[in-house]
């Protein structure tokens, strides 16, 4: 009994001196591996049934988890407690079985214990242990043990998630001030000196330039804390040679570079050796996804660029090329803008890369080629209206009432079919008095003749000849008063149904009616197409009303005054339809095209351009 209490205590004493040292190394870890090992030494001291432990946590590329640390051997082999950790990942829930699988074990068999390490609703990895045989009540108290202990991990990973979220607000903080400071400025150059000046101050820089890409090369445009430079210097000539680097490569360059090898950071390696910098990180400018300049930092003291300032540098590189790049674009001239686009097109053409470019210019060379060999025929193009070849207007024949409107304006009417009449009760009172008034004088002219009275037979034959002609003119009016059609044809204008019992003026126009089987076209020929026009021309005409069809029609005369109309002159030009349709009505438009004979396509798409570019040549000459 002395022998084995005095065994126990050594061992009591190897396991307090292991979790000493894995507190020790706990509190100062040197790096992630030894804090994650120095935890699961400290776990398996405090479950005392612990005889094998894994930890297992998500890669780096989340691709994955792997064995982060191993106790007590970091060479023992601890793939029998593949099952449990898997069913732990899978369930995410803490889980026990038994060594061969089956769940839950029995009292005379070790278990295999897993628990989830969970951050956020996010699984982070799980910690799996190898506990030896033991009762229940022992295997509760080691599980309890297991979840306390998983709580400085899940400590652990919170704090590394909020120093993450700080440095992505940080980096945020930063791009946001700069982005102010660039937009602030409205030059360029002002512009680029101040953000020189604020990255070089918030980055701990000694010196930060900034380049923009010129005929093919980086042309420095501002160094921090340098009003004016002179770009023959040797600090220039450094600088850009290293800013040609990164435009070459389109990537970012560090030096001393964070994997070791320097054969691609040459020129930067040469600008460090003159300048004795001991850290230089260039970033390019991106423009819609391209490089057009490059962004320069240089510390002569304090820590290199890691991955972290890297990537802080690129964010800025990205949100400061479209600000600065406009910018850049505002001061340049149009002469130079259109260079600059040219040059840009002219090398997407003639380059390696832009296949789609190329196949655009290939077609598009093949089109003219075909434009300029192939003949079509030319029309001109004219807003058309049908007009009636002749049309009647219907008046009031005297100063009256109207009395009935029968039509209105879209009727068709037959020749002396009754269009509208008017009041005629004063005409019939007026009637009867002539009438009365010429029996009358006839009974005179009877009594002077029989009296043998010859003056007075001459007075009365004068008056009654008086009243004949007012007889016959109020007939003629009561014959007037019902207006009629005077052919076939269709009531053109005129509604007087909301008119009845409103006067009259004679002369008025009441309707206009144009005949159904006579038609003519009026072109309305524009000023620079009008010279193209000959008499005997034919053309085709589209109707608004008639769209699905086209009408032949042939050119008849050309009024040689021209007619303003939105803003342009035209030509009346008069076309008659070689055949008319029933459906034709007066007033219908469209678009009417005159055939004037062949010419090739690419004169009749440019010949409308060219004539405009002459004339304004020559307005504009001296």
């Amino acid at each position: 009994m002395t022998g084995t209490a005095s065994i126990y205590s050594l061992v009591k004493e190897d396991r307090a001196r292991a979790e000493s040292a894995a507190w020790a190394r706990f509190a100062a870890p040197a790096d992630a591996s030894e804090f994650n090992a120095s935890w699961l030494g400290i776990l398996c001291a405090q479950v005392e049934l612990a005889r094998g432990a894994l930890l297992l946590l998500r890669s780096a590329n989340d691709s994955g988890y792997v064995a982060a640390a191993v106790w007590p051997d970091p060479a023992r082999p601890m793939q029998y407690l593949g099952p449990a950790a898997e069913k732990t990942l899978r369930e995410r829930a803490g889980v026990v079985v038994a060594p061969d699988g089956s769940s839950p074990p029995s009292r005379d068999q070790p278990a295999h214990v897993g628990y989830p390490i969970e951050v956020a609703g996010e699984l982070y990895g799980a910690v799996v242990l190898h506990l030896a045989a033991c009762s229940e009540a022992e295997l509760q108290r080691a599980m309890r043990q297991v979840h306390w202990g998983t709580s400085w991990l899940v400590d652990h990973f919170r704090q590394q998630l909020q120093a993450e979220q700080e440095a992505r607000l940080g980096r945020l903080s930063l791009v946001t001030e700069v982005l102010a400071t660039a937009v602030g400025e409205r030059a360029f150059a002002p512009a680029a000196l101040a953000l020189a000046n604020q990255l070089a101050a918030r980055l701990d820089c000694d010196r930060v330039s900034l380049g923009f890409e010129q005929a093919g090369s980086v042309e420095v445009q501002a160094i921090s804390h340098t009003a004016s430079f002179d770009p023959r210097t040797n600090l220039v000539r450094l600088l850009g040679e290293a800013m040609d680097e990164v435009l070459d490569l389109d990537l970012a360059m560090v030096y001393p570079p964070i994997d070791g090898d320097e054969f691609g950071v040459l020129a930067h390696a040469e600008l460090a050796r003159e300048c004795r910098d001991q850290a230089i990180c260039s970033v390019p400018l991106v423009e819609h996804g391209h490089a057009v300049g490059v962004l320069t930092l240089e510390r002569s003291a304090g820590p290199n660029f890691d991955a972290d300032a890297v990537a802080l540098c690129k964010a800025v590189g990205l949100a400061l090329g479209p600000v600065l790049a406009l910018k850049r674009d505002n001061e340049r001239g149009p002469w130079q803008r259109a260079r600059e686009q040219g040059r840009g097109a002219l090398a997407g053409l003639l380059g390696p890369r832009h296949p789609g470019l190329k196949l655009g210019a290939l077609l598009l060379g093949a089109l003219l080629l075909w434009l300029s060999l192939a003949t079509g025929e030319y029309r001109v193009a004219a807003r058309t209206v049908v007009e009636g070849a002749v049309q009647r207007a219907a008046v009031a024949p005297f100063d009256g009432y109207l009395a009935e409107s029968l039509v209105r304006a879209g009727d068709t009417v037959r020749q002396g079919q009754l269009l509208s009449r008017l009041e005629d009760k004063d005409l019939l009172l007026e009637r009867q008095r002539w009438s009365a008034e010429r029996e009358q004088l006839l009974g005179k002219h009877r009594q002077a003749f029989a009296q043998q009275d010859r003056a007075g037979m001459a007075l009365v034959a004068a008056q009654i000849g008086q009243a004949e002609a007012q007889l016959s003119l109020v007939e003629s009016k009561l014959a007037r008063a019902a207006l009629v059609a005077p052919f076939d044809g269709v009531v053109v204008s005129g509604d007087l149904s909301q008119l009845l019992g409103t006067p009259l003026e004679q002369g008025k126009v009441l309707f206009e009616i144009a005949p159904l089987d006579a038609y003519r076209v009026i072109l309305q020929v524009d000023e620079r197409d009008i010279a193209q026009v000959r008499l005997g021309q034919t053309g085709t005409l589209a109707l608004s009303g008639l769209p699905l069809g086209t009408l032949p029609f042939s050119v008849k005369q050309i009024t040689p005054v021209t007619q303003a109309q939105d803003g342009r002159n035209h030509f009346r030009v008069e076309a008659q339809l070689e055949q008319a349709s029933e459906r034709l009505r007066p007033g219908m438009e469209g678009v009417g095209k005159i055939a004037v004979g062949e010419h090739r396509l690419i004169w009749i798409w440019t010949h409308g351009l060219l004539d405009w570019l002459r004339l304004a040549s020559w307005n504009w000459m001296p």
